[in-house]
């Protein structure tokens, strides 16, 4: 297995610690393992407290904690534990269902722009990728109508991610069953990765069910880093049909065995209280989305930008000449601000912005994103140049 370098992963972990203004943050603003314990009525804090200290940090159970497994299986159809699998984050989940569900040779259709790990791990595995685009011009959707030209009986996955990153274009209910029978038609499976669930735009696209509960040939992976603005606990999950999770179990023994029980048992307490931390998400989002949606306005002539239908992310486009990679690195090392550049998803002159930040953040970021873009467009005239 011969893996292309991840670009905005590389790019990211020269940038991430660095800054002051991460708007380019792909998630929600982090909890305080605090904020997660105040989530309990008062009465319970205390116990809860004195439990998560009397833990032993031995290995947990190997699939997730048949707490946890039982809560994530509750937020889908006709699941149970054991269709689930907890893994460390869902960049494990992917990567284990890739092992398990291809050989080298085989088909697979995924879509593009995307997180750089749905289309190179199975161009790694050794597998045919071809890729299904989000077309700028029909605002970032993807058509069903051309993936049906794009699937064949040769195809052995699909790979699709809604709310997405990074365009936060949507898949709907609709769209979703026309994917799931192309998929059935082809004898081929939908691996759905909905790390953006339950994010929800004022003003946005209502969001579709999970996948998994579309029928047997759907996987849907999960993770806490997103929704639930966890990343530092690394959970993540799987849920899937028949066997294929005890399979993926299986191929996880090479690699992290289990996930950590400390993890494991916050995890717990986040997922039974979700409806307060999404409470106070909702917040985060219209705060970041009414800053946003002012700022672009004031710049209507030379910046380009829809707000996102779902989840926290979207691109924008810049009437500059620099090539975003330039211009990422610039406002961070120089202005402290973190935009990721739209090169690392296959756009130039696009650059990737979050609005999960602390509203503060995000506003103070924009402002020196203002800064820097006032500045080369006033000093640097050859860089004013249209990028049509």
């Amino acid at each position: 297995m011969k893996m292309e370098p991840f670009a905005l992963e590389r790019w990211m972990t020269t940038w991430e610690m660095q800054v002051k203004y991460d708007i380019a943050e792909s998630g929600i603003l982090p909890l305080r393992a605090r904020d997660l314990l105040e989530l309990l009525p008062e009465g319970e804090r205390a116990k809860a407290l004195e439990t998560l200290l009397g833990l032993r940090l031995g290995y947990s159970e190997a699939r997730g904690s048949e707490e946890l497994r039982g809560l994530l299986a509750a937020t889908y159809e006709n699941a149970s534990g054991v269709n689930i699998l907890v893994t460390t984050g869902a960049i494990e989940a992917n990567f284990l269902l890739f092992h398990v569900l291809l050989e080298p040779g085989d088909h697979v259709v995924a879509c593009y722009p995307a997180y750089q790990q749905l289309y190179s791990v199975p161009r790694g595995i050794g597998c045919e990728v071809t890729l299904w685009k989000a077309r700028e011009e029909n605002g970032f959707r993807f058509d069903p109508d051309e993936l049906a030209h794009l699937v064949t009986p040769k195809t052995r996955l699909i790979v699709i991610n809604t709310p997405h990153n990074p365009t936060g274009t949507t898949l709907s209910e609709a769209e979703l069953r026309c994917v799931y029978a192309l998929a059935d038609s082809a004898g081929a499976t939908v691996l759905s990765d909905e790390a953006y669930r339950w994010l929800r735009v004022p003003g946005g696209e209502e969001l579709a069910p999970p996948l998994f509960d579309f029928g047997p040939r759907a996987v849907s992976v999960g993770t806490l880093s997103k929704p639930f603005g966890l990343p530092g606990l690394r959970i993540g999950w799987l849920a899937a049909h028949g066997d294929l999770a005890a399979r993926c179990w299986a191929m996880r023994d090479y690699v992290t065995l289990s996930p950590g029980r400390l993890n494991d048992a916050l995890a717990a307490i986040a997922v039974r209280n979700r409806d307060s931390i999404f409470e106070r998400n909702r917040g985060i989002i219209a705060a970041n989305l009414e800053t946003a949606r002012r700022w672009f306005a004031d710049r209507a002539n030379w910046l380009d930008w829809r707000a996102p239908k779902g989840g926290l992310l979207s691109l924008f486009r810049y009437h500059l000449a620099t090539p975003s990679l330039d211009l990422a690195n610039l406002l961070a090392e120089r202005y402290s601000v973190m935009l990721a550049p739209g090169s690392a998803f296959g756009y130039e002159h696009h650059l990737r912005m979050g609005i999960g930040q602390d509203p503060a953040v995000f506003a103070a970021g924009l402002g020196r994103t203002a800064e820097c873009l006032a500045h080369l467009r006033e000093n640097t005239p050859r860089l004013a140049a249209a990028t049509e």
